[in-house]
């Protein structure tokens, strides 16, 4: 299948400022600019699959991305949501494992891939990017440890409530500052809370009984805030 390259300049990309490549030396912006490669995708398109080996590094400039990881009854279970800016795949490249899980298209996007020679080589001559690419890994530890956390001790309601505000914070509202900006099936909000899709049906029912929420198809529409946030058992 063949694809019509987007065009994007590093040096101007909006989404360089949010990403670990803000403070980047202007010669490896210029660097990356030179040899980057920018693809859309369609949804449903898989940017990489687990168990393949990285070849480099992939930056998202717009789009809505997941990574999944199947489990051994082939179910799903979204480790991640990406956003615009975010990298995909440097802890693999960086142990030189393999890809531990896949990531999958959820709505048009469009991805530069970085090659793993050029990502590298920056990474051992410049001191910010190093420094950016360490916090970034203890970030992700960070919230690997408490995902783990809340999936053995908190309740199915709490987690999915948190997921909620999870998926709000990633993506934001649409304009009326009320819908969450993800189009999202109750199956992948399942795989993303770690639970059955019958069980996340019910407790998004409740919810929107008790006024908590509103849906319409794959739109979610948060109603009460507050009481979504003393729902999932978190501080605001």
């Amino acid at each position: 299948m063949s694809f019509q390259h987007d065009s994007i300049d590093c040096a101007n990309c909006k989404k360089r400022f949010t990403s670990v490549f803000c403070n980047v030396e202007n010669d490896s912006i210029d660097s990356i600019n030179e040899e980057k490669v920018c693809t859309p995708y369609k949804k449903g398109q898989v940017i990489f699959h687990e168990g393949s080996r990285p070849l480099g590094i992939f930056c998202v400039n717009r789009g809505k991305i997941k990574l999944v990881k199947l489990g051994e009854d082939g179910k799903e279970q979204i480790l991640r949501l990406i956003k615009p800016g975010d990298l995909m795949g440097y802890r693999a490249l960086l142990s030189g494992d393999r890809y531990s899980a896949s990531a999958v298209v959820m709505e048009d996007s469009g991805i530069c891939f970085i090659p793993k020679e050029l990502f590298m080589g920056i990474l051992q001559k410049d001191g910010i990017l190093s420094m950016e690419m360490m916090k970034l890994l203890s970030d992700d530890l960070r919230k690997a440890e408490t995902s783990i956390t809340h999936l053995a001790q908190k309740p199915v309601r709490e987690r999915l409530a948190e997921a909620l505000l999870f998926i709000k914070e990633t993506y934001g509202f649409e304009e009326d500052q009320k819908t969450i900006d993800l189009k999202i099936t109750r199956e992948e909000l399942a795989n993303l809370v770690g639970t059955a899709t019958e069980t996340t049906i019910r407790l998004l029912s409740e919810m929107k009984s008790e006024g908590v929420i509103q849906l319409e198809g794959k739109k979610i529409t948060i109603i009460n805030l507050a009481k979504l946030i003393k729902i999932a058992n978190i501080e605001d």
